[in-house]
């Protein structure tokens, strides 16, 4: 059966373990699928960019970059992290938007990731990193998630734009596309399972 709208997620389905963003999954599989406007499209994206966790966790990534002198010309000291923080918010605000707003709404795709819910651990697994090349299309078909790779690759090129020169290579390009995809995979993991542990762990429904 075809997976629901949920418009309005509960409230302890908007962050996982309380820190992550989580607003464009639909957890019932069981209801009709309906497809959502372009302005809930970038309302989700924008909602995942400037949730006041995201900031939070743009901070540790800047700290971690900062601590290991990764993207060296940026500098050290207060300024140094002042950029690197820039760049992290800059590569988060721009994928969401990408991958969740822009070409999905240009291709006429649905960003949301809609939970199986059912089945053996290994193959939701499986099906939630399968969710990274497949989508679903405005129609409700199932299609090539051309959203996910090309925002992906359109937000780790345009990152060149505010990168140290120095990391700016090609092979630096296809990192960020690399981690961006790879982390997006992880996130999917995340969401299929959150419900599952938000009952076993929190004892809620």
């Amino acid at each position: 059966m075809d997976s629901a709208v949920d418009p309005a997620p509960k409230a302890d389905d908007r962050h996982i373990l309380g820190v992550v963003p989580n607003y464009a999954t639909v957890n019932d599989p069981r209801q009709h699928f309906q497809s959502i406007p372009v302005k809930e499209k970038f309302k989700l994206a924008t909602q995942d960019v400037f949730d006041p966790f995201s900031f939070v966790i743009t901070g540790i990534y800047a700290g971690a970059a900062q601590w290991g002198n990764d993207y060296a010309g940026y500098g050290q000291g207060a300024q140094g992290y002042a950029k690197r923080y820039g760049a992290a918010f800059a590569d988060g605000a721009i994928g969401n938007y990408m991958t969740e707003a822009i070409f999905p709404t240009m291709l006429h795709q649905d960003p949301r990731y809609f939970r199986l819910g059912t089945g053996s651990g290994w193959k939701r697994v499986g099906y939630a990193l399968s969710r990274i090349v497949v989508t679903r299309s405005d129609g409700g078909t199932w299609q090539f998630n051309t959203s996910e790779l090309a925002g992906n690759a359109v937000a780790a090129a345009l990152a060149n734009l505010y990168y140290p020169a120095q990391n700016r290579s090609t092979g630096d390009t296809f990192e960020k596309f690399g981690l961006n995809v790879v982390s997006d995979a992880g996130f999917n993991v995340l969401k299929e399972f959150w419900p599952d542990m938000r009952r076993k762990i929190l004892h809620k429904e």
